[in-house]
């Protein structure tokens, strides 16, 4: 069948996306990884760029699990002993023993009852939301959420939407005192638990405290969520995220990732055995989609006992060693950036032409860094988003700083 006008059409629209500055563009294509060395940590081949060696500054992989040898032979023994992929949707027959054991094993880790795996932490939150948002529920969102959660807003139809400024609790409680006053029957407080752009985190305390006061207005209770995906393994003393970090009370619905730090694949809910029952039965990412393997979860699970244990407190401590010697090392050389101990260093620039500039001048020196330009973020917050992994080491740390020095843009 015909589709030229299709084509055009859709020509057009990415013609439009690289004249406004959002298109992706070409995707980094690793050919190969070279192995830690010494005083350096893992280096990246990528296609393109012959035998040249990247230093990886942009990855979500916080703890570097992904090329750890205990969890890739976990993997290979879970593989050879289930095969490749689970073959069927969880409720048919999917289930494998590596999926329950990790679904108690993360229940355990963060002190729940209960835990239930997705596909990816996409679908996590996206199948978690819009079982539990009704047609009378009032939906408040902080305004620098993730896109999952502001597409699972959009998907569940709510009675109402109400968008909160970033971190602020005046105006949250503001929020929901116009939910309650509208009659909504419940309320859903959503807000990531790391802001994944900055860095920051949101006060749980003071929202959880906040959620607690207004609860007796709603008949079917207000509720907090977090996705503290990129918390979860790289924030806290232990790894256990934004909750340990603030010292806020459990939350009543938290959604995290295995794609992170964890360093394998997935998404995940923990929280009460009857939130999780009723997921099981109601979320369509869950009931409709193939789980994650019986191998990657038998992986995942190995990364989460290699978190919950004294090497896993000694890779945090290293984490935050190095997080603090590369934003000590940005300040000295009169670079801006927002200090904090999550992993994720920005980098403000604030200038569009300058990001850019300052993103190929890493390249060629043999750095992976992203750049955030308007129309991405607003005019002036233009910054680069350096991630910090426990795999990088102060030869690694140094050798960044020494790159953006060495910039005369």
């Amino acid at each position: 069948m015909p589709s030229d006008r299709l084509h055009q059409m859709l020509q057009r629209q990415i013609a439009e996306l690289d004249e406004r500055g959002t298109a992706k563009g070409r995707e980094t294509q690793i050919d190969r990884v070279v192995p830690a060395q010494g005083a350096r940590g893992p280096r990246f081949v990528v296609s393109g760029e012959g035998d040249m060696e990247f230093l990886r500054f942009n990855s979500n992989s916080y703890l570097g699990m992904s090329l750890r040898s205990e969890v890739i032979a976990a993997e290979e023994a879970a593989a050879q002993q289930f095969g490749a992929g689970p073959g069927a949707v969880r409720f048919i027959s999917g289930t494998y023993t590596p999926h329950v054991n990790l679904e108690r094993r993360l229940a355990d880790f963060h002190g729940r009852e209960s835990g239930m795996i997705f596909s990816s932490a996409y679908a996590a939150i996206i199948g978690v939301l819009t079982p539990l948002i009704t047609k009378q529920t009032a939906v408040i969102s902080d305004e620098l959420n993730h896109n999952c959660i502001i597409n699972a807003m959009r998907l569940s139809r709510p009675a109402s939407k109400h968008i909160y400024r970033h971190v602020d609790l005046e105006d949250l409680g503001q929020k929901l005192e116009e939910a309650a006053s509208a009659g909504a029957a419940r309320a859903v407080v959503v807000t990531d638990g790391i802001f994944s752009m900055r860095g920051d985190h949101a006060p749980l305390v003071e929202i959880s405290e906040l959620v607690d006061r207004f609860d007796e207005r709603f008949p079917e209770n207000a509720l907090l969520v977090v996705d503290d995906s990129h918390g979860v393994g790289a924030f806290g003393r232990s790894g256990r995220g934004t909750e340990e970090h603030t010292g806020s009370p459990p939350v009543d619905v938290l959604v995290a990732t295995l794609g992170k730090a964890f360093g394998v694949n997935g998404g995940y809910v923990v929280g009460s055995a009857t939130l999780t029952r009723y997921l099981r039965e109601t979320a369509p990412m869950y009931i409709y989609s193939n789980p994650i393997t019986p191998a990657e979860a038998a992986a995942a699970l190995r990364s989460v006992e290699i978190l919950d244990s004294a090497d896993g407190l000694e890779s945090l401590a290293h984490l935050r060693a190095m997080t603090r010697r590369f934003e000590q090392g940005l300040v000295d050389a009169g670079f801006e950036t927002i200090p904090g101990e999550h992993p994720v260093v920005p980098l403000m620039v604030r200038d569009t032409d300058r990001t850019r500039a300052l993103v190929s001048h890493l390249h060629t020196n043999g750095v992976l860094a992203t750049g955030l330009s308007f129309p991405v973020v607003p005019r002036g917050d233009e910054e680069i988003r350096f991630q910090v992994s426990a795999e990088h080491t102060e030869l690694d740390i140094d050798m960044v700083l020494e790159v953006l020095r060495s910039f005369e843009g």
